[in-house]
């Protein structure tokens, strides 16, 4: 019987202008959750309550819309937020430019182009799979939940799933949405569910 060394419950954060134009944002600072976004994570804590289950640590990325979807997670639990490095991946010359702009030059290709100054996607995986170990050996037989960006936690999934690289923008993360992986010892891990929405 596999041995279960941690569970976390991802959250991506609610939806910004950014997010819902479609536009790259490497920055930390900017944008912060709009009204939809903050009605997407009331809806996630809607469903966090009713679930009714203890969790021992929030985390949250170090983005101010990560941060303020946590604070209001954070408020349900009466707990404190321990803020990670777990930033999305820099995207160098693409910050800014929206999916689409960067579609009508690099077609297809943008999946495994590295922007000048920005992360190859293997950089990216490397940093988000570092982070995650960290967090679950310091949270042996825990609950947690952990606010990010959608494609840290797309990382996480194709990770688990051992997705190429290439592939693993083919798993849908939306903002406002929770992603289940419990990870077990012999570094073997299981997505219970992904991008789940609450109505």
């Amino acid at each position: 019987m596999f041995k279960r060394k941690c569970k976390i419950t991802f959250i991506a954060h609610g939806a910004t202008v950014h997010t819902i134009d479609g536009i790259i944002s490497d920055s930390e600072k900017y944008p912060k959750l709009n009204d939809f976004g903050e009605e997407e994570i009331q809806k996630v804590c809607e469903y966090l309550n009713l679930r009714a289950v203890n969790y021992d640590k929030i985390y949250s990325s170090a983005a101010t819309r990560c941060t303020q979807s946590a604070q209001i997670i954070a408020k349900l639990f009466k707990k404190k937020i321990t803020t990670i490095d777990l930033k999305g991946r820099n995207h160098g010359e693409w910050n800014g430019l929206s999916f689409n702009d960067i579609y009508e030059k690099y077609g297809t290709k943008l999946i495994s182009h590295t922007p000048d100054g920005g992360e190859t996607l293997k950089e990216f995986n490397d940093r988000v799979a570092k982070t995650i170990k960290q967090l679950i050996e310091e949270n042996r037989g825990n609950r947690i939940i952990v606010v990010t960006t959608p494609e840290v936690i797309q990382s996480a999934i194709a990770q688990t799933l051992e997705l190429a690289p290439e592939n693993q923008f083919k798993t849908l993360v939306k903002t406002g949405s929770l992603t289940q992986i419990s990870y077990f010892e012999d570094d073997w891990s299981s997505i219970i569910y992904s991008d789940y929405m609450p109505l």
